[in-house]
């Protein structure tokens, strides 16, 4: 048989292609994994989840958190702050030479892969800033038009009732899993 072999420059460009995924899933993981611990040491962002009726086992289950206030609350699980892989993560901003978090004093709504990964977040402001509604940026690991909010959650019961119903917000596809 004629094989092919693949071209050593190129397999070197997708191994680092493919540890850089796996660096930015990391991080993702760790920052999410910080935000769910984030959320019952914060009394109004507890009332907000519960206030749209999620169970403490409906939160766990979808990885619910929150990102404290303050510029650099991640600095708290990431040293040295900022690493180049939270700022290609779209987690900590630069601008100008300054770095801090994206996302702050919001509900942290992980978006995973259709595999389960923790790819991004979409994050729900508590007070009254705008915007309302902040997504991760687009990245290597999150590409927001490829993605489906719960899909990893539903897809089972999607293939086994060949039907699914599809709904705009998070704490909208959230409660349905729930009921």
């Amino acid at each position: 048989p004629n094989v092919r072999e693949e071209n050593p420059q190129a397999a070197a460009q997708r191994a680092a292609k493919k540890q850089q995924q796996q660096t930015l899933e990391q991080v993702v993981q760790a920052a999410c994994t910080f935000y769910e611990q984030q959320l019952p040491r914060s009394p109004q962002a507890w009332q907000y989840v519960a206030g749209r009726g999620l169970s403490p086992e409906i939160i766990a289950h979808y990885g619910i958190g929150y990102a404290p206030e303050g510029w650099s609350p991640l600095a708290q699980v990431f040293q040295p702050y900022p690493s180049a892989a939270l700022i290609d993560s779209g987690m900590v901003l630069d601008n100008e030479g300054r770095q801090y978090d994206r996302f702050r004093h919001r509900i942290m709504f992980p978006i995973r892969s259709v595999k389960g990964e923790v790819i991004g977040f979409g994050a729900r402001v508590l007070g009254n800033e705008k915007p309302k509604y902040l997504n991760s940026p687009e990245s290597d690991i999150y590409h927001k038009s490829k993605v489906l909010y719960g899909i990893f959650f539903a897809k089972q019961a999607i293939a086994k009732a060949d039907n699914c119903y599809l709904v705009e917000g998070y704490t909208d596809v959230i409660q349905l899993h729930q009921k």
